[in-house]
């Protein structure tokens, strides 16, 4: 049974950063890619960033290029999300997921694994 667990949700004034976390339990995490999705109020889930197995290769949105960082660390199983310059328009409920395969994926069908999301809220 694999789990994902987000925390470093919260409330952020526009300008303002926040780092987010996804713990992995269960499998070997090294063995997946690894992505962060999220859905704002009314709108569906979109991919934001994801980040292969070695961490090697990363992903970014274009909403989101130059502002978030996807990182890893495979000695800890866990994966986070830095995000900086927050604004009004990325206020959503923020997901990690996890991906078998080893190569870049943004479609959400390709990952197998989902945590429970955690809410990121920005204030203007």
């Amino acid at each position: 049974q694999v789990q994902l667990v987000e925390s470093g949700g919260g409330l952020v004034q526009a300008g303002g950063s926040l780092r987010l976390s996804c713990e992995i339990s269960g499998r070997t995490f090294k063995d997946y890619t690894m992505g962060w999705f999220r859905q704002a109020p009314g709108k569906e889930r979109e991919f934001v960033s994801a980040v292969t197995w070695s961490g090697g290769i990363t992903y970014h949105a274009d909403s989101v290029k130059g502002r978030f960082t996807i990182s890893r660390d495979n000695t800890k199983n866990t994966m986070y999300l830095q995000m900086n310059s927050l604004k009004p328009e990325d206020t959503a409920v923020y997901y990690c997921a996890a991906d078998r395969t080893r190569g870049i994926a943004t479609a959400q069908a390709r990952y197998d694994y989902w945590g429970q999301g955690t809410q990121v809220t920005v204030s203007s």
